[in-house]
């Protein structure tokens, strides 16, 4: 009896204990609870404070917090989805709004919302159920019918732009699809259609607006990221196209399409890339055998050919004048533009082309009438006209106007030793000292940076009359910077019996 008393005791106070724990447990649970909905409350009016404000990321991390902590609170996915919207964010917009009337089915101004949205995305006819749904409880709501009514009128419009697309009235369906897509701006579909007009009548910078829009409405559109980078490519904008050929990659790194017009857009921008610094840095052989290669390499899209025959017609024209006159017709004929006539212009005068030449420059200035470049070309070839009458320093060397420093000495040392003074005798060696001198000019002008350009502008730097209308009035006698002394030859290195000419 006692032992049977002693186990009841025992297990009365057992069942106390868990009684007592129960209670602690149950009591635990409701002020967690209660901090809890205090804490989503907080999250909610922290949230509508930053939506007030326009902080709209800072909004949306309160609802995410508030959501977190009460999934079934239909007012914070509401909140949310307001803010996903004020984003651009259609998608999660629509999610969450799906989720407040799931949860509060009789939320007019969630259906309303949502018919708004589906509008938007083009989808018109879960957008007339929604607005038919809130025009049942209040027929007076104001943007539920206005929506309401414009449902049916552009149904009839986008079946008449995608006719118009089809049987190629072109311009006709981008008129429609400018108003269509005013109205639902986020549908994917309408763009890409709008898109194809845009191809279809020439307008790619439009296509590419277009396109771009499309790749931020689809999610991992790997199709639209080669579509844009191809665009983009075939205008000539190579390095974009390579820009957005990489974000394809980065969605699919086993893009095979994606990653095979990757190589060949990547070896392509090199080359332009290259081209374009050997300009710079003044490497024209350089520059011209890398602008080929662009040619080899591109055989198809105009534009990209383009930028091969740019930098043709600026780099030969400093080594291969004749090359450059065709490189610039090629270039002009794909895209008129009024430098590309003055580059002409300026291999057309290395071929003493005058009259072509200020062709050239008059239509460089048809395109620009304030281009100055073109305008001191017809003043160059004015002054190079008139020159031409008078001492030409490269045809007494007989070199051409893109000759370098050591071709100009070559020639002239060549010419120096068949004009030396010492191998003719009477009136044969007055004309030998004559040539002379002007052998010696020319290489003194042409050797000296500042003095050759003048003279390719047409002005003589040893031309008395010349100089004595630049500053100062001061005329130059070239005949002054020379004198025959007994024993030799100007500038060393021939030496003959009778005298030596000094060339200072």
């Amino acid at each position: 009896m006692r032992k049977k008393m002693t186990f009841l005791n025992s297990l009365h106070r057992t069942v106390y204990s868990l009684w007592i724990i129960l209670i602690s447990l149950d009591m635990h649970i409701l002020e967690v609870e209660s901090t809890s909905a205090a804490e989503v409350d907080r999250h909610l009016q922290m949230g509508v404070q930053m939506l007030a404000k326009g902080q709209l990321h800072d909004a949306l991390s309160h609802f995410h917090a508030a959501i977190d902590g009460d999934p079934t609170n239909y007012l914070s996915y509401y909140r949310r989805a307001t803010v996903y919207l004020a984003l651009g964010r259609a998608r999660p917009g629509l999610q969450d709004l799906d989720e407040v009337i799931k949860l509060k089915p009789d939320f007019t101004a969630a259906r309303a919302q949502r018919g708004g949205v589906l509008v938007k995305l083009g989808r018109l006819e879960e957008a007339h159920i929604d607005l038919e749904h809130v025009l049942r409880k209040d027929q007076n709501h104001e943007e539920a019918n206005k929506l309401y009514v414009m449902i049916e009128p552009l149904k009839m419009e986008i079946l008449e732009a995608y006719s118009s697309v089809r049987t190629g009235s072109y311009q006709h369906a981008i008129l429609l699809l400018k108003n269509i897509i005013e109205r639902c701006p986020w549908d994917a579909s309408l763009r890409e259609l709008r898109m194809e007009a845009y191809q279809a009548v020439g307008d790619i910078s439009n296509a590419i607006a277009d396109l771009r829009v499309i790749t931020k409405l689809i999610q991992d559109n790997t199709s639209g990221f080669l579509k844009l980078a191809m665009l983009y490519y075939q205008t000539g904008e190579v390095e974009q196209g390579l820009n957005e050929i990489r974000e394809c990659l980065k969605l699919d790194p086993d893009h095979k399409e994606c990653f095979t017009f990757y190589k060949k857009v990547k070896k392509v921008n090199k080359l332009v890339t290259n081209a374009q610094e050997f300009a710079n840095e003044k490497k024209y052989e350089d520059c011209t055998a890398t602008a080929s290669k662009i040619l080899r390499e591109e055989k198809e899209y105009d534009e990209v050919r383009f930028l091969a025959y740019d930098k043709l017609c600026q780099c030969q024209s400093r080594t291969d004048s004749e090359a450059a006159v065709e490189a610039c017709q090629r270039a002009i004929d794909i895209k008129e533009e009024a430098r590309l006539y003055c580059d002409m212009a300026e291999a057309l005068l290395l071929e003493e082309k005058y009259d072509e030449a200020l062709n050239s420059y008059q239509k460089a200035l048809n395109i620009d009438e304030g281009l100055q470049r073109a305008k001191e070309g017809v003043d160059k070839v004015q002054k190079l006209k008139k020159q031409a009458s008078k001492r030409d320093y490269y045809k007494i060397l007989g070199v051409k106007r893109t000759a370098g420093k050591d071709e100009i000495k070559k020639a002239y040392r060549s010419l120096a030793q068949k004009w030396h003074p010492d191998h003719y005798e009477g009136k044969e060696k007055e004309k030998a000292e004559k040539m002379f001198i002007d052998i010696a000019a020319a290489k003194e002008v042409l050797t000296d940076e500042e003095m050759r350009e003048k003279f390719d502008r047409g002005e003589d730097p040893l031309d008395p009359e010349q100089q004595q209308q630049g500053p100062g009035g001061h005329g130059f006698n070239p005949f002054q910077h020379f004198h025959f002394q007994h024993g030799g030859f100007p500038g060393g290195g021939f030496h003959g019996g009778g005298f030596k000419f000094h060339f200072n």
